[in-house]
């Protein structure tokens, strides 16, 4: 039986978490696409699931060589939506990890970082650009300049926003650069 799902994660250790408990409840993920999880039956805790955002589109060679060494090594590329990708393992086969290292771990961490901070970057410019035009307007005359702030506060805050989901990501890679650096 097929079931679907609609929900919107921005942390993906809380989805990948999710996706597992849901797995254990006899629900394995075959389809994603934006905050729509499509699961079909199977046995408990039959697969473990993970996610990664890739350094390169899915369409990049460099992303096809990696998704085919992983299925090499008995992974299954479940799904994908834009560069993040969705694998499972059988449970059976033991533990089913991405990250061996800590370097591996930052590097991951600091591609989500990058994402946050220039979709964070785009809204900022775009909110304050609008703002600019809507002062200019005021300046001139026109009355719709008002509007024009009120509008370019909107993607402001969305930027705001997401600097703040990209708090604990930053904390992580300090964290984890700390760890190493101990380590070292």
């Amino acid at each position: 039986m097929k079931h679907v799902i609609r929900k919107l994660y921005y942390d993906y250790e809380k989805e990948e978490k999710w996706l597992n408990s849901m797995a254990s409840k006899g629900m394995a993920l075959f389809n994603y696409s934006w905050c729509k999880y499509a699961f079909e039956d199977c046995e408990p805790s039959e697969y473990i699931y993970r996610i990664e955002l890739l350094k390169d589109l899915l369409t990049h060679p460099n992303s096809m060589a990696y998704i085919k060494f992983m299925q090499e090594m008995g992974v299954e590329h479940v799904a994908s939506y834009m560069r993040w990708v969705y694998f499972r393992k059988k449970a059976s086969e033991g533990q089913f990890d991405l990250y061996s290292d800590i370097e591996s771990r930052i590097t991951h961490y600091k591609r989500i970082n990058l994402l946050w901070s220039i979709l964070a970057l785009v809204e900022g410019i775009i909110g304050l650009s609008i703002i600019i035009m809507g002062s200019v307007n005021i300046m001139n005359g026109h009355p719709i300049g008002r509007l024009g702030i009120v509008m370019g506060i909107v993607p402001v805050m969305i930027g705001i926003l997401f600097l703040y989901i990209d708090a604990p990501i930053r904390k992580k890679i300090k964290d984890l650069v700390k760890e190493k650096n101990i380590r070292e």
